[in-house]
C-alpha cells in the first residue's frame, strides 16, 4: 500500500472518481482487489484509528445494558420485545440479551457469576421449551421458536409466526454466551452444552422452498410465508448460519439463490454505489456478530468492495439523505438522521404547516423519494439508525450521538438510553397511542424496543473493542461455525488480518 499517497488517499476519501485513482496508481493489486478498493480501505483503516472514546458513549453504553438486565424476567430469561409496554417476549431480543450479558461482565456492569447465571437460566427456558406443530402450547417447531412468546408460560403469543431470522439472532446470542463463558465451571459447562444443543437441533431445511430460498415464516394455521429470503438484507445471516449446521445445514448453493437478486438494489441510493436497503438495521444486524471486514464473496469482489465498506457507504448515504432532506422534514441535516425499523406516531395524515403528511405507526423507514418503492420516511428520526452504525462511519455516528443528545436531551434520553424514535416534525392536537409530545423532540416513542437496543450496545462494544467479533471469531466451536458459514459461501480473505478464515474450517 506504499504506492499510494496520502493525497490519494483522502481523494479517495472525499469520492475521487475509480478511473482517476487507476490513472494515479497504475496496477495496484491486492489479492485481486482493484486499486480503487485497496486504496479506500487503506484510508478507512486510517481514519478508524485512534478510537474516540468518553464518558457520554460509557453512559450510552451502560443506560443500555440496564435495559436488558433489568428489563428481563429474571425468572426465565424472557427479555421483552419493548419496555414499559412489555406485553410479550422478543426471541430476538433474548440474543441480544445474552450477547448483553457477555458484554456487561467485559465492562464491570454486572459480575460473571451473576450474568452466568442468568444466562443459564435463559437458554434452558428455551431448551425445555415444547416444541411441535400444535397452534397452542409450544415455544417452536422443528428448533426454531416463535417470534413472540407469552411471559405467562413462555409459550406461542398469539398468532405470531415460526421466525427463521429471530430465531437466528437467538441462536448466534446463545454462541456468543457459549464462547464467553469458556470457563469449567457446572454452569459454564452447562451454558456451552444448552448453547451447542440448540443450535444443533434447528433444521434450516425445513423452511426451504422449491426454488432454494427461505421462506420468512411458518404458522401451524396457514403454512409457510410466501415471503421469501432473497436479496441484499439482514436475511444474510440465516444463509451464513444456516450453511454452517453440523447436522441440517443449507448447501452452499443456497448463498448464490440468496444473491440472484442483488443487481436489483445496487446502485448510488444516495451514496456511492452500493448494495441498497432502506432501514439501517438490513446493514446492521448480521455484522453484530460477523465481522465481515476485509473478505469478500464472488459477487462483492466482482464490484470492488466488501459488505462491511457497503455497510460503510449505506452509513454515509443516509446522512446524504438527511442533508438534502426531499420531504421537508423538521431537524433533518448533517447531524440529525437516521432510519430504520422503528415506532412512529400513528397511521394518520395530518397538515402541518400547510401541507398533509402521511404518518405511520410502527414501520421499515429508509431513504427514498417515493414512498410508492415500499420504503418510506415520514420524519421519524431513530437513534438506533445513526449509533449502531458507529463501526462502519465513526466519524459522522458519534458526531450524530452527541448532536442528538444536545439538541433534545431527557426528552428522548431517559433511564434506558434513547428512546426508540422521535419525530419532530409531528407536533399538534392528535394524540399518538404509541407517544407523547415534547417541547424540543416534538413526538417520542414511549418505548425502548430490545431489537433496536441491542445493535446499541454491541456495535459500541464492536468499535471500542470488537469484543463481540473476537469472542465467535477465536473460540474453537463458534469460530469454526462462522468460518464454515462464510466458506460456504465463497468469502475469500483480502488481507492478512483475514487468514483466520481458512484456518480450522471444514
Amino acid at each position: 500500500m506504499s504506492a499510494v499517497s496520502e493525497g490519494v488517499k483522502k481523494n479517495v476519501v472525499r469520492g475521487l472518481d475509480r478511473r482517476a485513482l487507476l490513472t494515479a496508481v497504475p496496477g495496484l493489486v491486492l489479492y485481486g482487489e482493484s486499486a480503487w478498493a485497496a486504496a479506500r480501505r487503506s484510508a478507512r483503516h486510517q481514519r478508524q484509528a485512534p478510537k474516540y472514546w468518553d464518558a457520554t458513549l460509557t453512559d450510552v453504553q451502560r443506560r443500555t445494558f440496564d435495559f436488558f438486565w433489568h428489563a428481563t424476567d429474571a425468572k426465565t430469561g424472557l427479555a421483552p420485545d419493548r419496555w414499559p409496554s412489555n406485553q410479550y417476549c422478543s426471541i430476538a431480543a433474548v440474543g441480544f440479551a445474552l450477547t448483553a450479558y457477555c458484554i456487561g461482565v467485559h465492562r464491570g456492569f454486572v459480575s460473571r457469576s451473576e450474568a452466568a447465571e442468568r444466562t443459564l437460566t435463559t437458554l434452558r427456558t428455551f431448551w425445555n421449551g415444547r416444541q411441535g406443530d400444535a397452534k397452542t402450547g409450544c415455544i417452536g417447531n422443528k428448533g426454531f421458536f416463535y417470534h413472540f412468546l407469552d411471559f405467562k408460560d413462555g409459550n406461542r403469543f398469539a398468532n405470531c409466526e415460526l421466525s427463521n431470522v429471530d430465531s437466528t439472532m437467538f441462536f448466534l446470542g446463545a454462541l456468543t454466551a457459549a464462547a464467553f463463558f469458556n470457563r469449567k465451571t457446572p454452569v459454564e459447562t452447562e451454558i456451552r452444552a444448552h448453547a451447542y444443543a440448540l443450535y444443533e437441533r434447528a433444521d434450516w431445511t425445513f423452511f426451504e422452498q422449491a426454488n432454494g430460498v427461505l421462506s420468512m415464516g411458518w404458522d401451524p394455521e396457514t403454512g409457510f410465508n410466501r415471503t421469501t429470503w432473497n436479496g441484499y438484507d439482514e436475511g444474510m445471516m440465516i444463509y451464513l448460519l444456516a450453511m454452517a449446521s453440523p447436522k441440517y445445514p443449507l448447501s452452499p448453493e443456497s448463498w448464490a439463490y440468496w444473491c440472484a437478486t442483488y443487481d436489483l438494489s445496487w446502485g448510488t441510493n444516495f451514496g456511492d454505489p452500493h448494495l441498497g436497503f432502506g432501514p439501517m438495521m438490513g446493514h446492521q444486524y448480521t455484522e453484530v456478530w460477523y465481522d465481515l471486514q476485509h473478505i469478500v464473496d464472488p459477487y462483492m469482489r466482482s464490484h470492488h468492495s466488501d459488505y462491511f465498506e457497503n455497510s460503510r457507504i449505506a452509513t454515509v448515504a443516509q446522512r446524504n439523505y438527511a442533508i438534502a432532506n426531499p420531504k421537508k422534514f423538521a431537524d433533518y441535516g448533517p447531524n440529525i438522521w437516521g432510519l430504520t425499523a422503528c415506532d412512529g406516531p400513528g397511521d394518520v395524515t395530518l397538515k402541518i404547516d400547510g401541507r398533509e403528511i402521511q404518518f405511520h405507526s410502527y414501520s421499515a423507514r429508509g431513504p427514498s423519494q417515493d414512498d410508492d418503492e415500499g420504503v418510506l420516511d415520514d420524519g421519524t428520526i431513530a437513534p438506533t439508525a445513526a449509533i449502531s452504525s458507529v463501526v462502519f462511519a465513526p466519524e459522522i455516528c458519534i458526531q450524530a450521538t452527541k448532536a442528538m443528545l444536545a439538541k433534545y436531551g431527557s426528552d428522548i434520553y431517559g433511564k434506558y438510553g434513547f428512546y426508540d424514535s422521535f419525530n419532530p416534525t409531528f407536533r399538534g392536537d392528535y394524540q399518538s397511542p404509541y407517544g407523547r409530545q415534547t417541547p424540543r423532540a416534538g413526538w417520542v416513542s414511549n418505548d425502548y424496543l430490545g431489537i433496536d437496543q441491542g445493535p446499541i450496545l454491541a456495535m459500541l462494544e464492536n468499535y471500542r473493542s470488537g469484543f463481540v467479533w473476537k469472542l465467535l471469531k477465536d473460540d474453537p466451536y463458534t469460530g469454526a461455525i462462522i468460518r464454515r458459514g462464510l466458506l460456504h459461501a465463497g468469502f475469500e480473505p483480502l488481507e492478512s488480518d483475514g487468514k483466520w478464515l481458512v484456518a480450522g474450517a471444514k
